[in-house]
């Protein structure tokens, strides 16, 4: 029996987290990766030598890398903070060197897929450079990433400029052959929704046979999702997307511990509303041991297993 397809899209900590659990299971695993951030260390890089980031990307070939491996160390490896090389990870500037040197970033990309030795294969959604641009319910817009997560007002409506940018190759062949198909977890809008406005995504999602599930963040994000229910999330992939985008919701329903809880509360974050929806919800404890209130890789894997082995008909052996 082949292993079956499972296509994970997203971004950030979470699709990486996603990741590194999912990866002990017997399937065959693709990350359509976004590539609109513009802060940090990818920021930098994207605007001094115009790459695309490399930072998501870096996060998930280590996440499916063996984990404890002497490359995937010195990948996430990050120089002091005073010099050139301030803020900078070795990953990054190893898969900028590469892509100039390979002939573009998705050959940087597969290039260093194999000397990770991942378990599954990393793809940008698009290989142009593009911008993140939203317009807020007070009618203003806003553009770039890092400013979007922060806006001030509920966004209405993301949009990519230059839009409808062209899906980078294998992507919609991954979605179209996929036995499963994970959104999240992530940011809703910069993460997630962003990888559904590249040209021919949400279309290949539309027409794919493959079971779909969406990963809702533990907590909400100041700016990004202030106040926002399970619901809204839902609806704002839809309204991007098309109605019926989602076959079923997995969300964490254990308490966060009070003083995470508090702490986050400071910061105008609280855990999300787990309220009805039209959409089918799996519920769980998902929750990580650590300082912050993300998902826990084994525990939301398991989770996810079980959806697609109840729901979904799809065996699976770790």
């Amino acid at each position: 029996m082949n292993n079956l397809k499972i296509v994970a899209l997203g971004g950030g900590t979470g699709l990486s987290t996603l990741l590194r659990g999912l990866k002990k299971y017997n399937a065959a695993i693709t990350a359509i990766v976004s590539v609109a951030d513009d802060g940090g260390s990818s920021g930098k890089l994207r605007n001094e030598l115009g790459v695309l980031p490399p930072g998501d990307i870096r996060n998930c070939l280590v996440a499916l890398s063996e984990e404890e491996s002497l490359m995937s160390r010195l990948f996430q490896y990050r120089f002091p903070s005073k010099g050139s090389l301030s803020g900078h990870s070795f990953g990054n500037l190893f898969l900028t060197a590469m892509s100039a040197i390979s002939g573009g970033f998705d050959n940087a990309i597969a290039n260093c897929g194999e000397v990770l030795a991942i378990r599954g294969k990393v793809l940008p959604a698009t290989l142009a450079s593009v911008t993140l641009q939203a317009e807020l319910e007070d009618g203003s817009k806003v553009s770039g990433e890092s400013t979007v997560s922060k806006a001030e007002s509920r966004i209405s409506k993301i949009e990519l400029m230059p839009p409808c940018p062209p899906a980078a190759p294998y992507v919609l062949d991954a979605i179209k052959n996929a036995d499963a198909i994970i959104f999240g977890p992530g940011s809703l809008y910069t993460s997630i929704i962003v990888n559904l406005l590249v040209d021919g995504i949400s279309d290949a999602v539309k027409a794919s046979k493959a079971y779909k599930v969406y990963v809702c963040n533990i907590m909400t994000q100041p700016g990004e999702t202030s106040g926002y229910a399970l619901s809204d999330h839902i609806k704002a992939i839809e309204k991007h997307s098309y109605k019926g985008i989602i076959d079923r919701a997995l969300v964490n329903n254990a308490a966060v511990p009070d003083k995470l809880a508090k702490r986050y509360k400071k910061h105008g974050a609280h855990q999300v509303k787990v309220d009805k929806t039209s959409t089918k919800t799996s519920k769980g404890n998902l929750c990580s041991d650590e300082i912050y209130a993300r998902h826990d890789c084994e525990k939301l894997a398991k989770a996810l297993i079980k959806i697609l082995k109840t729901h979904g008909n799809m065996d699976f052996k770790r």
